[in-house]
Parts: C-alpha cells; sequence; structure tokens
C-alpha cells in the first residue's frame, strides 16, 4: 500500500461518524474511493418503512469524496469540504448496504472536484448522485 493510500485511510478511518456508520473501504487509490456502509436499523428514518436516513447517506458520500481527495496522486496533507450538492433520487431499499463511489476529477492549486454516487445492491439505479468542491491543504514544499 502507499503512503498515499496508507494516509488517506488512516485519516478517514479517525473520523468518528465514519466508525459510528461502520463505513468500511472497499478500494481506495488514484484519486477514486469505494465505501461501503452497512444496513442499520439505529439509521433509519422512517420507521414506518425502515428506510436509513438520507444524512446517513449524506455521511458516507462526503467521507467517499474526501477520501477521494485524499488519496489523489498530488496527495494533500489534509482536506475538507467546502460544498456538497447531492440530488436524491430514491430512497435505499431497507436491509441493503449502501456504497459510494467518488472520484476526484480535477485539481487545482488549492480545490479538489469530486463526482460521488450512492447505490444499494441495485446499482443501475443510484439512490443519490453528488458533486462537490474540497480544500487541498498540501504538505510544506509540496510540488502544486
Amino acid at each position: 500500500m502507499t503512503d498515499i493510500i496508507r494516509i488517506a485511510r488512516q485519516f478517514i478511518e479517525a473520523i468518528p461518524h465514519a466508525r459510528a456508520l461502520g463505513m468500511a473501504f472497499d478500494s481506495l487509490g488514484d484519486g477514486k474511493a469505494v465505501i461501503s456502509m452497512p444496513y442499520d436499523p439505529r439509521f433509519v428514518g422512517d420507521p414506518a418503512t425502515g428506510v436509513i436516513h438520507g444524512g446517513a447517506v449524506s455521511a458516507l458520500m462526503d467521507t467517499a469524496s474526501g477520501a477521494a481527495v485524499m488519496c489523489h496522486p498530488t496527495a494533500p496533507a489534509s482536506t475538507a469540504t467546502l460544498d456538497l450538492r447531492i440530488d436524491y433520487f430514491r430512497a435505499a431499499t431497507p436491509g441493503q448496504a449502501i456504497t459510494a463511489r467518488a472520484e476526484c476529477y480535477h485539481v487545482t492549486r488549492s480545490v479538489a472536484f469530486v463526482r460521488v454516487t450512492a447505490t444499494d445492491e441495485d446499482e443501475a439505479r443510484p439512490v443519490a448522485a453528488a458533486t462537490g468542491a474540497f480544500t487541498l491543504d498540501r504538505p510544506k514544499g509540496a510540488a502544486t
């Protein structure tokens, strides 16, 4: 595992809400991150339907996006969300894990841009999609 991926993994795994929501890395590297979150009745937003709350889905998408930035080849020391615009398409199917697939597709000197999609087991029909902008805090002396 490269240092960039190791640092990104440690950074994300240190976030308390990521641990509390049970997030787990499926893959990470080259500006792309795939993170899954298991279904958990504690995070249901509507007890009548069993649908996971949109806040848990947005936290998953934000975390995957930050991980994609952290493992981008430009290797920022850290990142923070500037903007994350989420479009919800449908409710996630109760009982199914949700997976976020994020890609850091453009980087400037100080901002990284990300796209992310969240799906349940029906990967052909996304639950939500988002675009975001993230800060880049580069290590001292790093090339830009």
